[in-house]
């Protein structure tokens, strides 16, 4: 991890991917870590889970102390608002908000057209960027989700990596905290 940390100022646009618990969150902030202009996206908040609340602020005390969190389903402005370099951490969870913001786990019915929105808007504003880590979920190399919602989220984050990778300088698969480079 030290080669890739070594030339995080000439990082452009990185994905990071890998499956729960793989070390891709600790491989991208490692990237950025000598950073201190570093804007760290949360695009995901829950304060009534304890276990959440535990993880984030875990997350929170490894992290340098100059950085600054924003904690929004709003990824897009907030990468679009200045010329900072951006984590976003994780892809994964802001497509879990998008699509509940767009009614998918509600019982009427979903809005695909605000989901294809929400995910245009992003995937533009992170090409736009040019220092920017976004962090994702690899969700197709698993068993295959047992309900109807779980195999949409899967379609939509395989969707979703495949057109963040398209746009990437770098492609990074993170496997039991070994890191891979792809691209």
């Amino acid at each position: 991890m030290t080669d890739s940390a070594d030339n995080a100022h000439l990082l452009g646009r990185v994905l990071v991917l890998g499956g729960a618990r793989s070390g891709k969150s600790t491989f991208a902030e490692g990237l950025l870590r000598s950073r201190s202009d570093v804007v760290y996206i949360a695009p995901w908040s829950d304060p009534d889970d304890p276990d959440w609340a535990a993880r984030v602020a875990a997350h929170q005390a490894s992290r340098p102390g100059g950085w600054v969190t924003v904690e929004t389903r709003d990824a897009a402005s907030v990468l679009r608002a200045g010329e900072s370099c951006y984590l976003l951490d994780c892809v994964t969870t802001w497509l879990a908000a998008a699509m509940t913001d767009a009614g998918y786990w509600d019982s009427a019915p979903p809005r695909p057209d605000l989901l294809t929105t929400k995910v245009d808007d992003l995937v533009a504003a992170y090409t736009s960027m040019t220092q920017t880590v976004a962090v994702s979920n690899e969700l197709g190399q698993g068993v295959v989700p047992a309900t109807a919602s779980g195999r949409l989220f899967r379609d939509e984050m395989g969707r979703l990596n495949q057109r963040l990778a398209a746009v990437s300088d770098a492609v990074w698969f993170i496997t039991a905290g070994i890191p891979t480079r792809l691209r």
